[in-house]
């Protein structure tokens, strides 16, 4: 029989997910996308070779393994089509393997349009955006006016459709937000000119993956951002605009809840977060901003901290396990993988948040509103550095007496079992406890 492992983000997003996936693969026969749009960005580091991917799932880098996109996904074609352009320029047959729901809703350039004009009005209320219609894309997916990869085919009720959503976002984006409005004609044709592209890999997902676990093939889940991210369950409003815990795989891939079989999480071994919103173990301490302003720079330098896709700094901060507790809860976590253990090779002393101060009070879990998570003052257990390099280590007897403490901390307060350790980000630079395959 198969068995299906769903891979998530533990924590803000950014946590190595990429290369979890690219590793577990090797026992994989297909790996699906269920949520996000291309603000994701997966980093893989194969036989010296960087390659970022952002829709496609991380699977693809493999070639006998079958991708597939889901409808939990929102698609900007442009996107997508670039990517593969990459990928077959690196020498990878993907169309063959590539298989995309016809009801992944599109991003279209009115969406990018007013994403990015609604950042610019928002001035210090900023959410941080990527700025690449995601959140405008799933607002017309929830309002049933969405265009959907299946509809370039039908050109006269495409064109119809695009026609009412433009003249309702120029509206708003003309008269509102003061930014210049959409070409009906540009957009209608650049996206019918994308349906001899997307016919040969336009599937039934449901089926397919039905299909696959019938005959006891092993299918990965992957996710994109972290739970903390969530749109109901993240620091609102500061999130994503798609559901990203374990549950929506089976909405965002058309499958049923019974046929996820494990859930890993996947965390760093310290924190970092990319845009705005409240991060209570973010290294800033107003009585000793200079100690954490050279902690905070050594994380980012170190551990290479800007984003795969937008390039943005990320803020960098101690590992928070109540945080980290809540959103293995909310994954129902089988299992739990820490990444960048090898970033803290070098510090003396490394603190853990295992709670919270609020109003007075000690708080053990991270409140899903984000004025109340801001007001959070973190509580820190300190714990010995080990002062030498970990980079590379493939067993657990092998890292520092240190090392296996702190991930052994690690484990007691998140309460899920660390299985996978990655000490580097080379596609082998990995420590095996307990295979989510078996």
């Amino acid at each position: 029989m198969g068995r299906n492992i769903v891979i998530v983000g533990a924590q803000w997003g950014d946590e190595g997910k990429g290369k979890v996936v690219d590793w577990l693969t090797e026992r994989a026969h297909g790996v699906v996308r269920f949520q996000g749009g291309h603000n994701a960005g997966h980093t893989l580091w194969i036989e010296g070779r960087k390659t970022i991917l952002r829709l496609i799932p991380s699977g693809i880098m493999h070639p006998q393994v079958k991708c597939y996109i889901g409808n939990g996904v929102v698609l900007s074609p442009e996107a997508l089509f670039n990517e593969i352009g990459e990928l077959e320029a690196a020498g990878l047959e993907v169309r063959s393997r590539l298989f995309i729901s016809g009801a992944a809703a599109l991003i279209l350039p009115y969406h990018i349009a007013l994403d990015q004009a609604r950042e610019a009005r928002a001035n210090n209320e900023r959410i941080g955006t990527t700025g690449r219609g995601i959140g405008p894309a799933y607002e017309d997916k929830a309002a049933r006016r969405a265009l959907r990869v299946q509809d370039v085919f039908d050109a006269a009720h495409f064109k119809a459709r695009l026609r009412e959503n433009l003249d309702f976002y120029n509206f708003i984006l003309s008269r509102y937000l003061n930014a210049a409005p959409v070409d009906e004609a540009r957009t209608l044709d650049a996206a019918l000119a994308y349906a001899d592209q997307f016919a040969p890999l336009m599937a039934n997902i449901p089926a397919c993956l039905d299909a696959e676990n019938r005959a006891g093939r092993h299918l990965l889940f992957e996710g994109a951002q972290g739970a903390l991210l969530d749109v109901d369950h993240g620091t609102y409003p500061f999130v994503t605009s798609s559901h990203c815990v374990a549950g929506a795989a089976a909405t965002g891939a058309g499958v049923g809840p019974r046929q996820l079989h494990y859930i890993l999480g996947v965390a760093k071994a310290y924190c970092t977060r990319v845009g705005s919103g409240p991060f209570p173990s973010e290294l800033y301490d107003a009585n000793n901003p200079a100690r954490c302003a050279q902690a905070g720079a050594a994380l980012a330098r170190t551990g290479h901290e800007f984003g795969s896709v937008t390039r943005r700094p990320r803020r960098t901060g101690w590992l928070d396990t109540a945080a980290l507790a809540r959103s293995l809860q909310l994954n129902s976590a089988s299992g739990l993988c820490i990444t960048k253990l090898d970033v803290l090779d070098a510090f003396d002393s490394i603190r853990l948040c295992t709670g919270y101060r609020l109003n007075g009070r000690r708080v053990d879990a991270l409140p899903s509103s984000a004025s109340l998570a801001a007001q959070c003052e973190p509580v820190y257990e300190d714990h010995p550095g080990w002062k030498t390099s970990t980079a590379g280590i493939r067993a657990w007897d092998d890292l520092p007496a240190n090392a296996r403490a702190y991930l052994r901390r690690i484990e007691a307060a998140a309460g899920v079992p660390i299985d996978l350790i990655s000490t580097g980000p080379q596609r082998d630079a990995m420590i095996l406890v307990r295979h989510p395959f078996d």
